[in-house]
């Protein structure tokens, strides 16, 4: 199976499976001299794991983070940086049922057609638990972005339809609610049409909306490597990701060339954009505004009502899905996107310092 490494200098390779022995990354290409310790990756694995609230699948993982290599006395080594969580909680048995059909909305038929075999104690690879990888290579490239002033915020913006109210944004409500919504005011709302939709055994999706400041002008490449391309690659990678805008976005289609576009102006001798409708990035890299993103994430499609499906012998059957599942994904899946997020721009970031013969002269002059 190819596929399981991203990035170009700042590389992440995930391994493991939702019910094997464990999971992890080996991130290479980062920088030696960051001050990197567990405790700074196990509070983004802590925002990810199960069974925080019954919103969540009451699957019961600490998901607590080993570093394994590439670390010495407090500080990255340049070295690959490898970081392993085991996983303590598998019911295996839940799945067996499942090894005979195929299930709606996942990859139990696309696995067997093209591998003709599949790991289906809860999806294998394509499980959510892979993102574990995902989240703990963010949490280090959040640490690079950090020493040059770069933020990444991601929440909910919209859950099953409900949205936020941005006159009542305050990001850290976040991390208040199991929502991960920035919005106090929407909590009840949420959790009101949530509990609906769980007692009809159905699930939910919505809207995760993320927020990159500090990034100076010229990240990202003109043709291929463009920064909103690599963004829209590491967002969709993401299994629940089902859409992917920058910016206006889809809204663009229903603008003109004069209200879409970001005039500019001098601000303390600074040319700065007078709007962001460009999302932050123009002509595929950043533009010195702030960079907003937003993913669609589907509902899951793990679900207990009945559904249709076929099994390996070609019969129509009705299933139920059993097993521990997330009523929502959204939640959970704000610090993934979040992460990736962190990853691509670390990785541009490295990128960039050669588009100069002047950079690298600082580097190397004496």
């Amino acid at each position: 199976m190819a596929g399981s490494t991203f990035g170009n200098i700042f590389r992440i390779t995930t391994w493991g499976e939702s019910h094997g022995k464990g999971l992890g990354v080996v991130i290479d290409g980062c920088p030696a001299g960051i001050e990197l310790n567990e405790e700074d990756i196990q509070m983004y694995l802590d925002r990810r794991k199960p069974g925080q609230s019954r919103f969540t699948t009451q699957r019961k993982e600490g998901d607590v983070a080993r570093i394994m290599s590439g670390v010495f006395e407090g500080k990255t080594t340049g070295t690959p940086i490898s970081i392993m969580v085991m996983n303590e909680d598998q019911h295996s048995a839940d799945y067996s049922e499942i090894a005979n059909y195929y299930r709606p909305g996942h990859a139990d038929f696309t696995f067997d057609e093209k591998y003709g075999f599949r790991d289906y104690r809860g999806g294998g690879r394509s499980s959510g638990r892979e993102t574990i990888g995902r989240v703990a290579a963010g949490a280090v490239a959040m640490k690079l972005l950090e020493k040059i002033g770069i933020s990444v915020d991601a929440y909910s913006k919209n859950i099953g339809g409900i949205e936020i109210d941005y006159n009542n944004f305050d990001i850290s409500e976040r991390d208040n609610n199991p929502f991960a919504v920035p919005d106090a005011s929407s909590v009840d709302k949420i959790e009101k049409y949530a509990t609906e939709v769980m007692a009809n055994r159905d699930s939910m999706g919505g809207i995760i909306e993320c927020v990159a400041k500090g990034l100076p002008v010229g990240l990202g490449e003109p043709v291929f490597d463009k920064l909103d391309a690599c963004l829209a690659k590491a967002i969709m990678s993401i299994g629940a990701v089902k859409g992917f805008e920058i910016g206006e976005g889809f809204n663009v289609a229903n603008l003109t060339g004069l209200t879409n576009n970001d005039g500019f102006s001098m601000k303390d001798g600074t040319i700065v954009k007078n709007s962001n409708k460009s999302g932050g990035v123009l002509g595929g890299m950043s533009d010195g505004g702030d960079l907003v993103f937003r993913a669609a994430i589907k509902p899951t499609p793990s679900i207990s009502a009945k559904q249709n499906t076929v099994n390996k012998q070609g019969e129509d059957i009705e299933i139920s899905i059993k097993g521990r599942h997330d009523p929502m994904i959204v939640p959970r899946a704000v610090v993934v996107v979040e992460c990736m997020t962190a990853c691509v721009l670390a990785d541009l970031l490295l990128e960039n310092m050669t588009s100069k013969i002047d950079n690298v002269c600082k580097v190397y002059e004496r």
